[in-house]
């Protein structure tokens, strides 16, 4: 189920939201409440495949057993052993969580990859193919598979750190887990930033009222800009070879980095909003990220949750900036390839996240008193998104020989056919392009939903109702409108 879809919309929505607050104010305990959004997470994610809901509840039910078993060391440590076994068990609670819930990650989403890459290596050194069985061939991913694997996992870290309270029942933990806001596709919400709002939370009418008008406003963004852009990318990446001319291919990829922002972020607007509606304050997801100055300023900005989930769980614990400047770059080398990774088992995903990882040690190498640092702000807006539109290539493309081509094009090193000049003339036609001035106009000049959202007025839930009724129009004159980042 989606947000972006008549029956999450008009159905699964108002059921939900009905139910939630006759149970609040019917007074019932917060572990009821919290049993009830348990079953509608449940009934959300199984929507499409049964069967995954059982995977989510493993890894849910591991993880709090394992919570307990960090939570309940030193108590065990009194009656049957020492401190120093106190500590053996939290380690191994806590290694326990990190390998079981990644050999999960990486069984569903790397399998295939694995194998692939077994079998063209064979290939390579002429040694046949490698007989494997077939159902490593079929695995079938998980829909939001990273993200609640990631929720579910620091849980447990962040209890053997000491960085979080422990949560009160398994129904509050499943609840966490399985909040059908966050749970497909982010923002990556972790237990100890909300640990307070599932113990006790306010519910407002104002506070209702931005929740409503932020998911419409996300609503509208994704299908009046973003699904508009991701039209005009699939026709430019989708093109045979030799059918797009280099002008062809800059706006192909323009209109994917435009498509690829504002549908992942008016997820993120949705998803909030939705919280806000339940009480629940999610942190912010997107900060502007075409505005960045730098690939480090991008990375302040954009995907937040997962950028410092990165920070906190991979790039510290490695030594961070700790250490001499040589590793340190290894280190944001090592975090941005497991970055790339984790946004999909391919090459591409790879290359992608090691050119954001060469950039951030770059930037570092050259400090903060650079020339690139003294140049005019608008200029190293430019450049950064010249950068990451050459990276969104390798994000975009179906393999890397679509890749390289494109890229090829893109700077005039490949031939056109007689199909160009018409391909050409199709996708820079006038109604595609004011879109993407619209687009464009909107990413650079306006802005965040969260700043102009940040107090409620009657223009702002207007405006609100207006972006709904049109999305809604647009949604059923087109029909199913999947989110982009549902395939990580």
């Amino acid at each position: 189920m989606v947000f972006s879809s008549h029956l999450f919309i008009f159905y699964f929505l108002p059921l939900v939201v009905s139910g939630y607050y006759l149970l609040l104010f019917a007074n019932t305990s917060t572990t009821t409440r919290h049993l009830f959004l348990t079953i509608a997470g449940m009934v959300f994610y199984g929507w499409w495949n049964p069967w995954f809901v059982l995977l989510m509840l493993g890894t849910t039910t591991l993880d709090y057993n394992l919570g307990r078993m960090i939570v309940n060391a030193d108590k065990w440590a009194e009656k049957w052993g020492t401190k120093a076994d106190a500590q053996r068990r939290k380690k191994l609670a806590v290694i326990l969580s990190v390998t079981s819930n990644l050999a999960a990650l990486a069984f569903f989403k790397y399998t295939a990859f694995a194998v692939g890459s077994l079998q063209t290596i064979s290939n390579m050194l002429h040694m046949g193919t490698v007989p494997l069985p077939e159902f490593l061939s079929n695995i079938i991913l998980p829909a939001g598979i990273s993200f609640y694997i990631f929720q579910s996992l620091s849980y447990c870290v962040d209890l053997y750190r000491g960085d979080a309270k422990p949560a009160e029942s398994f129904i509050d933990f499943t609840c966490f887990v399985s909040l059908f806001p966050h749970l497909v596709a982010g923002p990556i919400v972790r237990y100890r930033i909300i640990a307070e709002q599932m113990r006790h939370r306010v519910h407002t009418v104002e506070g209702f009222a931005l929740g409503l008008t932020r998911f419409s406003f996300g609503l509208g963004k994704k299908i009046l800009l973003a699904d508009p852009m991701g039209a005009i990318a699939d026709q430019a990446f989708g093109a045979g070879v030799g059918s797009l001319t280099g002008l062809t291919a800059w706006v192909g990829i323009i209109a994917y980095a435009l498509q690829i922002y504002l549908d992942f972020s008016a997820y993120s607007d949705m998803a909030i909003g939705l919280a806000r509606l339940l009480g629940f304050y999610f942190i912010e997801n997107f900060n502007s990220p075409y505005k960045s100055v730098s690939i480090t300023d991008f990375w302040r900005r954009w995907h937040i949750s997962l950028s410092t989930f990165l920070r906190d769980y991979l790039y510290i614990p490695l030594g961070g900036n700790r250490v001499s400047n040589k590793r340190t770059y290894i280190n944001l080398m090592l975090t941005m390839l497991i970055g790339g990774l984790w946004h999909g088992a391919s090459w591409n995903f790879v290359i992608w996240g090691g050119i954001h990882g060469a950039m951030l040690s770059i930037e570092r190498m050259m400090g903060k008193d650079s020339l690139y640092a003294r140049l005019f702000t608008p200029i190293k807006v430019v450049l950064t998104f010249f950068i990451l539109l050459i990276t969104w290539v390798f994000f975009r493309a179906e393999n890397l020989e679509v890749a390289t081509r494109y890229l090829a094009v893109m700077f005039g090193f490949a031939s056109q056919n007689a199909v160009a000049p018409l391909l050409e003339a199709e996708i820079l036609r006038g109604w595609n392009m004011l879109q993407l001035t619209i687009c464009m106009a909107g990413v650079w000049l306006l802005p965040n939903t969260q700043t102009i959202l940040h107090r409620f007025f009657l223009w702002k839930a207007l405006l609100g109702l207006l972006l709904f009724v049109a999305a809604v129009a647009m949604l059923f004159a087109r029909g199913h409108s999947p989110f982009l980042y549902f395939q990580f």
